[in-house]
């Protein structure tokens, strides 16, 4: 099984533990503030999925037509492209980036940014915005989407995981996380009062 199929499995397995207060909020699933973080650590790799509001990122959700706008998503999708700038784990598990890919998704304007990718890169140009905005006619959501895979010496080395990403996105103020690995599935929660991640 791959990393990509376990990203999968994880959101899966973990239906049955979200309470009826989760299922709500996925139903409002676009919140400012608020984004979604899954983790699978397979053998020696762990892969991230970080999916949050154009909002909680850039401090805007509209079409970029300023240069400052154009500026600032650029400059997000670089940082968003360095994972371990993002999410800093123990130097005892000696991670390195095997894949980054960042993108911005809205009705009008897609843009994606990859850094180190190495793997197959036909998956990400034909992902297309899976909101349904038919409800949503008077506002624009824009979401940016980034996908990690980290090959590591030592993945039971990673016990926490430091969010950086608190510090270099100001208007992030929660992660909800899904966390799985060979010894099962659990969700988190991580915040800017609490940017860190105790998985074991």
């Amino acid at each position: 099984m791959t990393c990509k199929t376990l990203l999968l499995s994880t959101s899966l397995a973990l239906v049955p533990l979200a309470s009826q207060a989760e299922t709500q909020r996925d139903l409002d699933a676009h919140v400012h503030g608020e984004g979604k973080l899954n983790i699978a650590v397979e053998g020696s790799e762990i892969a991230l999925e970080l999916e949050v509001p154009g909002f909680d990122i850039v401090g805007f959700e509209h079409s970029a037509e300023s240069q400052n706008d154009k500026d600032a998503i650029a400059a997000a999708l670089t940082a968003l492209s360095e994972p371990l700038n993002v999410f800093q784990l123990p130097e005892a598990a000696d991670c390195h980036v095997t894949k980054a890919v960042a993108e911005l998704h809205n009705g009008e304007y897609d843009e994606d940014h990859e850094e180190h990718g190495h793997g197959d890169h036909e998956d990400h140009h034909d992902h297309e915005d899976s909101h349904d905005h038919a409800d949503h006619e008077n506002a624009q959501h824009s979401e940016f989407h980034a996908e990690y895979v980290l090959s590591c010496q030592n993945t039971a080395a990673i016990d926490v995981i430091s969010l950086g990403y608190f510090s270099a996105f100001k208007n992030a103020k929660e992660l909800h996380v899904q966390f799985i690995d060979e010894t099962g599935a659990k969700l988190l929660e991580a915040s800017a009062d609490q940017p860190e991640l105790k998985l074991r």
